[in-house]
């Protein structure tokens, strides 16, 4: 059995004992535990953000991921929307980091800073995951709070399928040549014009009106282009540390991190998107 194929074995055994406990943990359990289940996934992601940060001992990265839970805990009965503003500020801090990396990176390269950054990340990611599930939303005739979490995490497959497929037919122009030198301005282009027309698909089966359908156009294609900068950012911070995956968490897979990059990214600004189109109740979560 040659290399490849062991890793593909790996890949696809680890995938299948995966899916059945997120499809379980995301789309069958109540509010709270739905909270809980997320939140452990965000504080196993934390733990590998503390080695992307430089944190080399793992009493250190122990208690960076401590931190992050006791700050989720602090958040359950506090307004989604505050943070979702944040996590729109940073992701366009983000993409000024992106764009002049390695310049700047003397700003941001201590360990506390970009520990900092970690906070930034995948605290509003947990918060608009939960705001999603439990605000009040309303789309066309569809109130199913399950089916939107869906819809997100759609945005980002189609917009990575659309990436891959376009990328290798036409990717020739780079994107951040310096931070992912695969990825190319024709992956982007493609990615977004995948998920227009998911999002054109979707309000044709929700009954949606002219205006909502443009709504749901605009929101989703700005959550594809941001879920580009998630995957962007954590490219950039490992290719600081030196390393390839976020850890071994998943066997042929990387770590935690390298799954739900795109997501951290994607899920705040699309929930702050709709709270703000009055899609979905503002409440606390």
């Amino acid at each position: 059995m040659t290399a490849t194929s062991i890793v593909l074995k790996t890949r696809i055994i680890t995938a299948l004992i995966l899916a059945p406990i997120a499809i379980g943990g995301i789309f069958f359990l109540p509010p709270m535990g739905f909270a809980l289940f997320t939140a452990a996934i965000i504080t196993l992601g934390s733990w590998e953000w503390a080695n992307m940060s430089g944190f080399e001992q793992q009493s250190g990265r122990i208690a960076y991921a401590a931190v992050i839970a006791l700050i989720l805990y602090s958040l359950i009965d506090v307004s989604a929307v505050p943070v979702l503003w944040l996590a729109l500020i940073w992701w366009v801090v983000c993409f000024l980091l992106v764009r002049s990396y390695p310049a700047g990176s003397e700003r941001w390269g201590s360990a506390p800073m970009r520990a900092l950054m970690g906070v930034l990340v995948l605290v509003p990611a947990w918060v608009g995951l939960n705001h999603l599930r439990t605000g009040g939303f309303q789309f066309g005739s569809t109130d199913n709070n399950l089916l939107l979490i869906l819809y997100v995490f759609c945005v980002v497959w189609v917009a990575d399928i659309g990436a891959y497929f376009s990328g290798r037919a036409f990717g020739k122009a780079k994107l951040a040549p310096r931070v992912s030198p695969g990825k190319s301005w024709a992956g982007v282009y493609g990615g977004l014009i995948a998920v227009g027309a998911f999002a054109l698909v979707v309000s044709l089966l929700a009954s949606a009106n002219a205006t909502e359908t443009t709504l749901l156009v605009v929101a989703t294609l700005v959550t594809g282009w941001v879920s580009v900068l998630g995957d962007l950012l954590e490219s950039m911070l490992k290719r600081f540390r030196g390393i390839k995956d976020s850890s071994g968490l998943l066997p042929g897979h990387g770590g935690i991190m390298d799954r739900i990059d795109s997501l951290t990214a994607a899920i705040p600004v699309f929930a702050l998107i709709i709270t703000l189109l009055g899609w979905l109740a503002v409440g606390p979560l």
